[in-house]
């Protein structure tokens, strides 16, 4: 290390390129680096979707549930399997063990399923198995709306912008929410049907058999050969009604007989609206592994495609955008960044009192933060909130390298009076070897924090490395460039005799406490040592008091998600009304801007369930900040920045007051989930398990009837046995009879 140090005084080019390299490798990384609000994390986690249209809670439970996780449960390496059955859907998730490889872990659970297929039930569709996604919610919501009807709406969306949108750049999936879907609906007279003695099933063969397209093979005739195709779909929605059924002594039955065919809309299952006007939803998730930030700009850049090519008077609004509190809350890191350097100059300005000791440490700050970018970029790391919050802590670790290496340097000018070259290289030189394990302690702290076996190690990974890094930068910095631009920077004050500058005035009064407090500490050695184990001591009940989360979920983001959950058996008709009800409540809240309201259009299939999306006024507008500080001072009302405040917290309390009106509802408000470790949306999960489901019933609801007496609010419970349905029992005698 002397070798060095002695090196970079007498070839300060040779200093400077060092460090530079590192800059510059730093700097062009940085506009490389993406963009986004947490880490990439492959969570060893998949799940298996199977849908069986039609079916009740019971036989999809039996059918199609069960056998899924036997076959599941035979895979290598599961920590833990879930799954949840609905009407039509069922819904299985699992969970691997940390070291297992999800890919090949996910292959594996694809091979268990396809197995088990063929003794699911005919009309089941394909199971479809997915790797785990971080990311809980869509990253970008668009709303449809204009003078049209919400189908022709629909078949815009599905037929140009849904299309459009699927070619943006990690576009996963686009989804649509509250439209109606053009089909061909055959509306049957049942005592038609029963007069000519025709069951309903007769008359599905029959529309599959006859609407459709075979091919015909080649025909080859001398030279020429050409395509057969016998082209036997219809095409006109009236051409239907002359579709023949069957014969009956001789005379065709055709559709028209036994009802008519109509040219309309699937069941409508879901509806949105936009501030109270009904709208068609586009939800875009990007696929795993992609950059947020970079999907949302290449989908906007497809919405401006769009718009040039759908009708006018149509209007596109993008309602959620992940990449507007992303950027925000990047825009206010980078801030304190800046600001941390700033102030941590200043803090060495007012203790050194020299500018060109200034300088020289403030230079370390930089250098580490832009040559760690290079390492970033290496690893496939993003600027994201965990790696950003590495790189401010370290603004006041990295300088301190250089703050004691120069203090030395310093120190050996004023007190033993040698010259700035000779004192940078005999200062650094003492020093080197105390800041080199100084540098190494902090390194074993932040290393081990990357490689943590557990979910937290996959989140801080970035973390550990990004600032450890930083701080092995700031070393480099502090053997090379600080020793070389002290040689050249600092000067020896005049010598008037007595004390060292540094020993006087200012210097001279920290040294009188700090020497007072040391003797006071050697003389009562016993108390101070005790009063150490007490500090220690009193570090566990002070762990306990302070509130504990994973991932911060109570922030101001300016907007949150609202989910209502009706008793089992509500029609969408039904939910419909609530949402309107609801949506009236919750817009006439001070503060909120924009509502978004979903009914419907779930995985499970059910009705009974809304979601919203609240949007409330800016930041800028509702909470202190020196800029609102400024422009009261400048119309000359200073106290308006201190008036009319309020939170997010403050909004979704006003709301949940409104909605107690409804006591059937089950009313969740909560921050939209930009990070999901596998545990679902809420942030407590009580799993009870039994044999009878009736009494797990009926102990989940007795919980959540005393949720508000434990703190708990919004509380649900997941397993439902009130749903009401129509049974039809067959008498097998009579049946045999017919």
């Amino acid at each position: 290390m002397r070798k060095l140090v002695a090196v970079c005084i007498e070839r300060p080019v040779f200093a400077t390129m060092i460090v530079l390299t590192l800059v510059v490798i730093g700097g062009a990384s940085y506009f490389r680096l993406g963009v986004d609000r947490f880490p990439r994390i492959d969570l060893p986690q998949a799940s298996v979707r199977t849908n069986l249209p039609g079916a009740a809670v019971e036989e999809v439970e039996t059918q199609i549930t069960e056998p899924i996780e036997e076959a599941v449960n035979t895979v290598e390496g599961i920590d833990s399997v879930r799954s949840t059955s609905g009407s039509g859907a069922s819904y299985v998730g699992v969970v691997f063990n940390l070291d297992r490889d999800i890919d090949v872990a996910t292959q594996d659970l694809r091979d268990r399923v396809s197995a088990v297929v063929r003794n699911l039930p005919e009309e089941t569709l394909p199971p479809v198995v997915l790797k785990f996604n971080s990311d809980g919610d869509a990253s970008m919501s668009i709303a449809l709306s204009g003078d049209l009807s919400v189908r022709e709406l629909t078949e815009i969306a599905d037929k140009i912008v849904k299309r459009r949108l699927e070619r943006s750049s990690g576009v996963g999936e686009v989804q649509i929410v509250g439209g109606l879907e053009r089909t061909i609906n055959i509306w049957v007279d049942a005592d038609r049907l029963a007069a000519y003695r025709m069951p309903i099933t007769e008359v599905q063969t029959a529309l599959a058999r006859q609407n459709q397209d075979a091919p015909g093979g080649n025909v080859t005739a001398g030279a020429t050969e050409q395509l057969l195709r016998t082209t036997g779909r219809i095409t006109d929605p009236v051409a239907f009604n002359d579709l023949v059924i069957k014969n009956v002594e001789g005379a065709p039955i055709r559709i028209r007989d036994i009802g008519r065919a109509e040219d309309g809309t699937k069941e409508q299952r879901s509806i949105a609206r936009l501030n109270g006007v009904p709208t068609v939803v586009l939800e875009i998730r990007r696929q795993i592994g992609s950059n947020t930030i970079e999907v949302i700009d290449a989908v906007k850049q497809n919405i401006e495609i769009v718009k040039t090519e759908i009708p006018a008077g149509i209007k596109i609004d993008v309602v959620r955008d992940q990449s507007r509190y992303i950027n925000a809350a990047l825009h206010e890191i980078d801030l304190h960044l800046i600001l941390g350097g700033i102030l941590a100059s200043l803090v060495v300005f007012a203790f050194m009192r020299d500018w060109r000791s200034t300088i020289i440490a403030a230079l370390a700050i930089p250098s580490s933060v832009i040559a760690t970018f290079g390492m970033m970029a290496a690893l496939d790391f993003t600027m994201n909130s965990v790696t950003m919050l590495a790189l401010v802590l370290m603004v006041g670790i990295v300088i301190d390298n250089a703050i004691v290496v120069l203090e030395n340097i310093f120190r050996f000018i004023e007190e033993k009076r040698l010259s700035a070259f000779n004192a940078a290289r005999e200062a650094t030189a003492e020093i080197a070897l105390p800041v080199f394990a100084t540098t190494l302690c902090l390194v074993v702290i932040f290393i081990p924090v990357s490689f943590m076996s557990s979910v937290s190690g996959r989140v801080l990974y970035q973390f550990g490395l990004t600032a450890a890094v930083a701080i092995l930068v700031s070393l480099v910095v502090s053997f090379t460039l600080t020793p070389m631009m002290s040689a050249r920077l600092l000067r020896r004050s005049a010598d008037h005799g007595g004390e060292a500058k540094s020993r006087q005035g200012f210097y001279g009064a920290i040294d009188r406490v700090y020497t007072a407090t040391l003797l006071f500490s050697l003389r009562h050695r016993a108390a101070v040592a005790v009063l150490a184990v007490a500090v220690i001591a009193s570090s566990y009940p002070l762990y306990t008091v302070v509130r504990q989360e994973f991932i911060p979920t109570n922030g101001d983001e300016a907007e949150f998600d609202l989910g209502i959950t009706a008793p089992e058996g509500m029609s969408l008709a039904a939910m419909d009304e609530i949402t309107r009800n609801v949506e009236r409540d919750v817009r006439s809240v001070p503060g909120v801007r924009l509502l978004l309201m979903t009914a419907g259009g779930n995985f499970l299939g059910t009705v009974n369930s809304a979601q919203g999306f609240v949007r409330i006024a800016p930041h800028e507008e509702r909470v202190f900040s020196i800029s609102r500080l400024v422009r009261g001072i400048v119309t000359l009302d200073p106290l308006a920045a201190f008036r009319g405040n309020y939170g997010q917290r403050d909004v979704m309390q006003q709301i949940r007051a409104k909605l107690q009106r409804y006591p059937n509802l089950a009313i969740q408000l909560r921050n939209p989930q930009s990070f999901n470790i596998g545990t679902g949306n809420n942030d407590i999960d009580f799993v009870i398990r039994g044999p009878e489901l009736e009494k797990l019933s009926e102990y989940g609801n007795a919980l959540k009837a005393r949720g508000p007496e434990l703190g708990l609010q919004d509380l649900d419970v997941s397993l439902k046995l009130d749903r009401p349905e129509l049974r039809a029992e067959i008498d097998r005698a009579r049946a045999a009879d017919l």
